[in-house]
């Protein structure tokens, strides 16, 4: 058993998820999924919310059907969301957290608190179950979505990872011929 939690740890299971990341992005999907499914069985529904997070939002990315990615993706959301509302109260922000997200591999200190990783995830949740919803043929769904992505993006700081996901919210509000929550 202790060997199973060691092999567990926070590392681990992110070197892990990050492999199968890159067999899925090398074009070997099935076994990306595979290596996200045992890991997912591993961790558990009581697991690391942000590994259930992590993990569930490129387990989306690796799905054939549209349906089973849109089931990924609310997974992912619903680990970040009750990772957010089970912080305990009053305890503020972590020593050198601000209200603006700063995305790891975008400056200078790359680790951060797992709640700020978390929120640097929002945007792009909402912005994947939007187009997930988008080729289910719910375009009222998928404007919801990009509502609540445009108010998240708000909160990453200036840089690429932000401007790019502007861009892919604004190109979906394009795809399905309205405009979700922009300012002028």
């Amino acid at each position: 058993m202790e060997q199973r939690l060691e092999a567990m740890s926070e590392d681990g299971v992110l070197t892990r998820i990050g492999q199968a990341i890159m067999l899925h992005r090398a074009g070997d999907r099935e076994e990306a999924r595979n290596r996200l499914s045992a890991l997912w069985h591993e961790i558990g529904p009581q697991g690391d919310a942000f590994h259930r997070c992590a993990l569930a939002h490129y387990m989306a990315d690796t799905q054939d059907d549209p349906r089973d990615e849109l089931d990924w993706d609310l997974r992912a959301l619903e680990a970040a969301e009750g990772f957010v509302t089970e912080r305990p109260q009053g305890t503020g922000p972590a020593a050198g957290e601000t209200g603006v997200v700063a995305v790891p591999g975008e400056g200078p200190g790359t680790r951060h608190h797992p709640l700020v990783a978390l929120r640097a995830f929002f945007p792009s949740l909402h912005l994947n179950i939007a187009a997930d919803y988008a080729a289910l043929d719910r375009p009222a769904d998928a404007r919801a979505q990009l509502l609540r992505a445009r108010a998240s993006v708000n909160a990453l700081a200036d840089g690429e990872y932000r401007q790019g996901l502007r861009d892919a919210i604004d190109r979906l509000e394009l795809q399905l011929g309205g405009a979700a929550g922009r300012t002028p």
